[in-house]
């Protein structure tokens, strides 16, 4: 069975100095040595760059890129590294504050190794708090993972997500539309654009890092109460429709990456958002979307019976 190549992990700073050396060592902690990395900077103002910058000298410019990303928030500059990636292979992304633990690209290379397709392996992660204690795995979803699930919910950890080369090469196409629509998150769409592509996604029970839960977590843990009732609250506000509309835009804008069947779905989810609650409510049902647990089906349903789903004006 052929090895995964070398991976080339995309990380994404922001005035991330805290925590950055501690990740960038877990890089090189790695039982698999044979990586490669891509580090864009988004205007850090601490000491952000100048950590790389040493982090690039001591393992050589030929495995540790640094560029400058576009200034607009996380997500476009996640994108911009899926465009900087090389072609032809595999990637990773990840955060600049959590920490890997030394087998997570190992146990990636394991479950991909020989797959020709488009393929998204993620993990469970090790929530723990600012200094790396109290570490709780993550919530282990069980439901299948496919476009019917991700229409509707991001659930493939980004920062443990890794692509075979075949999976990065559908991301390197859709990205400028991504762009153009602006996506809220980026791992959400990676899943939509694997999945839609036909792809397979491979969730791991085994966690792969410290994720680290601090004032500054962009999204954070959604395994207790006032992480699940954040995220409700933020499914039950109109941003959500938003969200929703500028993925299926963005999807719609690169038809060529989904199958037949997942293109006349994305179409009918589409016309599905232009509806009113009770009508919007009886075509979830038939399209047979779902989310990863049970009270998360409850609040899509209601999500939509209410308008939340529906286009903005």
């Amino acid at each position: 069975m052929p090895d995964l190549p070398p991976v080339t992990i995309l990380l994404a700073v922001y005035n991330g100095g805290l925590h950055l050396s501690e990740q960038l060592d877990s890089f090189a902690a790695q039982e698999r040595s044979d990586w490669r990395l891509i580090i864009s900077d988004d205007g850090s103002t601490d000491d952000s760059r100048a950590i790389c910058a040493d982090f690039q000298t001591r393992h050589g410019a030929d495995r540790v890129r640094l560029i400058d990303g576009p200034r607009a928030g996380a997500t476009r500059n996640f994108l911009h590294l899926v465009e900087a990636v090389p072609a032809n292979v595999p990637l990773a992304f990840s955060d600049q504050d959590d920490v890997w633990l030394p087998q997570k690209m190992v146990r990636a290379a394991a479950h991909l190794a020989g797959r020709t397709g488009p393929v998204l392996y993620c993990a469970r992660t090790m929530i723990c708090d600012a200094n790396l204690q109290n570490r709780t795995p993550s919530r282990h979803f069980t439901r299948p993972h496919g476009f019917r699930n991700a229409l509707v919910q991001a659930c493939t950890p980004g920062n443990s997500s890794v692509f075979t080369p075949a999976a990065a090469a559908l991301l390197k196409r859709g990205a400028a539309s991504a762009i153009e629509h602006g996506i809220e998150a980026h791992d959400w769409w990676a899943y939509q654009v694997v999945s839609a592509a036909g792809g397979e996604v491979i969730f791991d029970p085994e966690p792969s890092l410290l994720y680290r839960q601090h004032a500054s977590n962009v999204m954070g843990r959604n395994d207790t109460a006032s992480g699940r009732w954040r995220r409700l609250t933020m499914l039950m506000q109109g941003d959500y429709g938003s969200w929703l509309a500028a993925n299926v835009d963005a999807l719609a804008a690169v038809p060529d990456l989904l199958t037949p069947e997942n293109s006349a779905l994305l179409a009918r989810f589409d016309q599905m958002l232009t509806l009113p609650g009770p009508l919007a409510l009886r075509e979830i049902s038939r399209l047979g979307l779902y989310r990863q647990t049970g009270s998360g089906d409850v609040a899509l349903r209601l999500a939509a019976l209410t308008g939340r789903l529906r286009r903005p004006a």
